[in-house]
């Protein structure tokens, strides 16, 4: 999974739009794009959209944050259309994870879905505390599926004046982004890159997605369709990557028994057969 695209979750027509396009997953969104006065009108047009013919796209819904009082009401009203998962926003530890997995597991009952299918997604860093339960979610739950980092609810969270300037990141939130990738990794989940917000700016979206590629961000999430095929693209393998993965796969099975390899003059040792093969999808 490359690409997450948000849709409002009061908005049928993006919501068509958006599932004619080429992002691996929709995130039907019941919280920040949604007005408080429509968020019930909300749940009902969500479950509408979860019913209508699927294509290849994953479909998660964006619940509102625990201490809203709406994720379990979000999750009744939308558990029963089957999203293939659920992103938690303002998700504070893994304990955040086990309580939602616990209502997901009642839920699946009772509509006879098969206990464990739907997957959750955390948005990690949008509060200062959250940043310090960024170690905690491995193994909290087999349903967790992906960290997400965000910038915006952080800034509100820390007082600040802004999260960046000139497309580049402050400290505060470029060590969130770091810790969030940290913590994915460690919790071997996929690590999801924020959503880029300057957007007629694709020159700066597709450095900015090379550079979360780069760094170990496998799927960015996106906020316009016209960002998808650049993100999906700027996630896929370069043919000099596909290249120098297939010689290193080929020359570790020719030597099985070897625990370095001397390649193209530079010595190849087992944490290169890993990245080739995370490169191939293998």
């Amino acid at each position: 999974m490359r690409s997450m695209l948000f849709v409002p979750g009061d908005s049928p027509r993006k919501f068509e739009k958006a599932s004619q396009g080429g992002a691996d997953a929709l995130i039907i969104d019941l919280e920040d794009s949604v007005v408080t006065e429509k968020k019930d009108e909300a749940r009902g047009l969500t479950r509408t959209m979860l019913q209508a013919p699927r294509g290849q796209q994953k479909l998660y819904v964006r619940v509102n944050a625990l201490d809203t009082g709406r994720t379990l009401g979000d999750l009744a009203a939308v558990m029963p259309a089957r999203p293939d998962g659920i992103v938690l926003p303002k998700s504070r530890s893994g304990d955040d994870v086990r309580n939602v997995a616990l209502w997901l597991d009642a839920f699946e009952a009772a509509a006879g879905i098969e206990l464990g299918t739907t997957r959750i997604v955390v948005v990690a860093t949008e509060t200062a505390g959250s940043i310090f339960g960024l170690g905690s979610y491995k193994d909290c739950s087999p349903r967790l599926a992906g960290l997400m980092w965000g910038a915006e609810d952080l800034a509100a969270s820390l007082g600040a004046t802004e999260n960046g300037s000139g497309g580049v990141f402050h400290s505060p939130y470029r060590l969130a982004r770091d810790l969030c990738l940290m913590g994915a990794a460690a919790a071997d989940v996929t690590a999801i890159d924020t959503v880029y917000t300057d957007i007629d700016n694709l020159a700066g979206l597709e450095a900015e997605t090379r550079a979360a590629r780069r760094d170990g961000f496998t799927c960015k999430a996106l906020i316009h369709p016209k960002h998808v095929d650049i993100v999906n693209a700027a996630f896929a393998p370069t043919e000099a990557e596909r290249s120098w993965a297939e010689k290193v796969i080929a020359a570790f099975a020719d030597n099985p028994d070897a625990g370095t390899l001397r390649l193209d003059g530079k010595m190849l040792d087992k944490p290169h057969l890993r990245a080739a093969q995370k490169i191939l999808g293998l």
